[in-house]
Order: structure tokens, then C-alpha cells, then sequence
């Protein structure tokens, strides 16, 4: 069977492409978006993520603060920083870092951020509205997985739909998500029972394990869409996900692969969250 690559650089760069054309516009009527970023520490992933951040940023004329922080800031001195910036008009959008250094909890970090400049849409607050379908932010990896479905055609609704995966951050609001294309949506974990005989439903399968390579093919249906959320590197020290694309693909109508799918998607959406901050303020 031939199957189609789901390019995830392309569709963000379409994505980045209308958050510029959107902030020229803001611009023409004079408002200014600006992000600030705090990165506590200098965890080397880390770091090449909020690089990556601040240019996506400089592409689409959105403005960026960026404050790195030491490692030894106390979460006290953290919380006082985003206050600040929760109460400093001119910005609009509020990003910390993930993962904190052990000393800070990072509950208490993601709730002191406003829910109205929560670009990240971690907050409770922000999972709540994306509960019950009321504007908000979406966390980004979820909402970009939505627009690599839907920009390449697939149809989610009606779709027998599998998650595997329960993070906070990826599979709780890829299924409200699903749900709101109006998709059937399973959600699996460490204690589903069968896996396989649960994921060779899907017509739509979405992967958040964090175990490398764990899908074969004998998980997957015939011409399923499967999407690849992890990311690691094998014994040679090349990116691969938690699907094991060369047994996989061939089965599938589509799949993204790992690097080029899903990771480019997360730093468009939040492109796009930061410009929608506008209209939610």
C-alpha cells in the first residue's frame, strides 16, 4: 500500500506564514504582540527549544523577552518574575520552560501564570475551557496535531480514534480535541488491557508513550493514519519516535514521521496562540 508523509515542517511553515500576515495587520492598526520566555537553568534541550522559540518569533514580527534565569533561583523569586509580567500590559503571552529544576514545583509555577497569557495552555484553567468547548488556549502539541490532520485532508469525524497515552500535556487534550471534531475517541495507558487489539480499531492513531519504537505493525490497522508524538534518539544516536516507522508505514494510508512531523507543529501553535492572545485579551 502507498502512503502519504505527513509533512509537519511544510504545515507549520504555512501556519508561521499566516501568524505573520496576522501580526502585520495588528501592526498596521498598531498593536505589538510580544512573548515572554523564562528559561530557568540551562538544561541543553532546554535551551535549543527556546532558541528555536525566539525565532520563530523574529519570523513572524512577534516580539521576545527572553529571561534566563539561574539554576538556583528559588521558586519564590520565579513566581514574583511572572507577576510582574502577568501585570505588565505590553505582554501578551507568558511561556516558562519546562522541565524546572527539582526545587521548583512546577504546579505552582503553571498556575500563577494569568489564563489569558498562558500560551502554553497548561493552566487549569485552560484545560477546563478546552473541557467544556469555550474559547481559550489549547496546548500546542494537540492543537497542532489537529492542523496536520486537517490540513492534510484527513476527516476526523465518525473516526474510530486511539490515543495512547494520558499526559497532561499531550494525551488528555488530544482526546477533548478529537472529541470537539466530533471523532470516537479511546484513550489508552500502562494499564490498558490488550493493547493491540485496542489500537488495531483506530482508523486515526495518535502515539504518546515515550517508549521508542513500541508500535509495530502488528499494533495498526490496515490504512490507518498514524501520528508519532515521541522523540529520541536509538543506539546511533538518530531521532526515532514511539512508532517503529519502517515496519509501520507501509501498513498505514498516512503517517508523520520523526524528525519533520509532529515537533515543528508544537512551535507553530504556539506562534498561533500568541496572536490569538490578542482577541482573548
Amino acid at each position: 500500500m502507498s502512503y502519504t508523509l505527513i509533512d509537519g515542517k511544510a504545515i507549520s511553515a504555512c501556519i508561521k506564514e499566516e501568524c505573520r500576515d496576522r501580526v502585520k495587520k495588528y501592526k498596521e492598526e498598531g498593536v505589538d504582540i510580544s512573548l515572554a520566555v523564562i528559561q530557568v537553568g540551562a538544561d541543553p534541550a532546554s535551551s535549543v527549544y527556546v532558541r528555536n522559540k525566539k525565532k520563530a518569533c523574529e519570523f513572524c514580527g512577534i516580539k521576545s523577552l527572553s529571561y534566563e534565569i539561574p539554576e538556583e533561583t528559588t521558586e519564590e523569586e520565579l513566581l514574583s518574575l511572572i507577576h510582574k509580567l502577568n501585570e505588565d500590559k505590553a505582554v501578551n503571552g507568558i511561556l516558562v520552560q519546562l522541565p524546572l529544576p527539582k526545587h521548583i514545583n512546577e504546579d505552582h509555577v503553571i498556575q500563577a501564570i494569568d489564563p489569558r497569557k498562558d500560551v502554553d495552555g497548561f493552566h487549569p484553567q485552560s484545560v477546563g475551557t478546552l473541557c467544556i468547548g469555550q474559547p481559550g488556549f489549547v496546548s500546542c502539541t494537540p492543537a497542532g496535531i489537529i492542523q496536520l490532520l486537517k490540513r492534510s485532508g484527513v476527516e476526523i469525524a465518525g473516526k474510530e480514534c486511539v490515543v495512547v497515552g494520558r499526559s497532561n500535556i499531550v494525551g488528555k487534550p488530544m482526546a477533548l480535541l478529537l472529541l470537539r471534531e466530533n471523532g470516537t475517541v479511546t484513550v489508552c495507558h500502562s494499564k490498558t488491557k490488550d493493547l493491540k487489539e485496542v489500537t488495531k480499531r483506530a482508523d486515526i492513531l495518535i502515539v504518546a508513550i515515550g517508549k521508542p519504537k513500541f508500535i509495530t505493525a502488528e499494533y495498526v490497522k490496515e490504512g490507518a493514519v498514524v501520528i508519532d508524538v515521541g522523540i529520541h534518539r536509538n543506539e546511533n544516536n538518530k531521532l526515532c519516535g514511539d512508532v517503529d516507522f519502517d515496519d509501520v508505514a507501509e501498513k498505514t494510508s498516512a503517517i508523520t514521521p520523526v524528525p519533520g512531523g509532529v515537533g515543528p507543529m508544537t512551535i507553530a501553535m504556539l506562534m498561533h496562540n500568541c496572536v490569538e492572545s490578542v482577541s482573548l485579551q
